[in-house]
This record gives C-alpha cells, sequence and structure tokens, in this order.
C-alpha cells in the first residue's frame, strides 16, 4: 500500500510543478492572443457574421 502512496505523490507533485505553470502559461498566451491589437479586425468581423444578411 505504500508504493500506491509513494506513486500518488509523485503524480502530485508532477501535476503542481510542470502541468500547472505550463496551463498557466498557455491561458495567458490565449489571452494576449485575444487582446492583440492587430486581431481586433478579425473578431470585430467574426462577430458581426450572425448579423450578416446574404
Amino acid at each position: 500500500m505504500k508504493a500506491i502512496l509513494t506513486v500518488h505523490n509523485l503524480a502530485s507533485e508532477l501535476v503542481t510543478t510542470i502541468w500547472t505553470p505550463a496551463f498557466i502559461a498557455i491561458f495567458l498566451a490565449i489571452i494576449a492572443y485575444a487582446f492583440w491589437p492587430r486581431n481586433k479586425e478579425v473578431f470585430d468581423e467574426a462577430a458581426r457574421l450572425p448579423l450578416r444578411e446574404e
């Protein structure tokens, strides 16, 4: 039973030390992409798509 707890602790440490910062970095990259001024025109056009009458 002690070996299972050790593997669990190892997995927990792996998640907190590697994956959490990785997911935070990915999240911040997505936010930066969404608010980047160069992308404003593309997002504005996409926002008008449902209102377009064709």
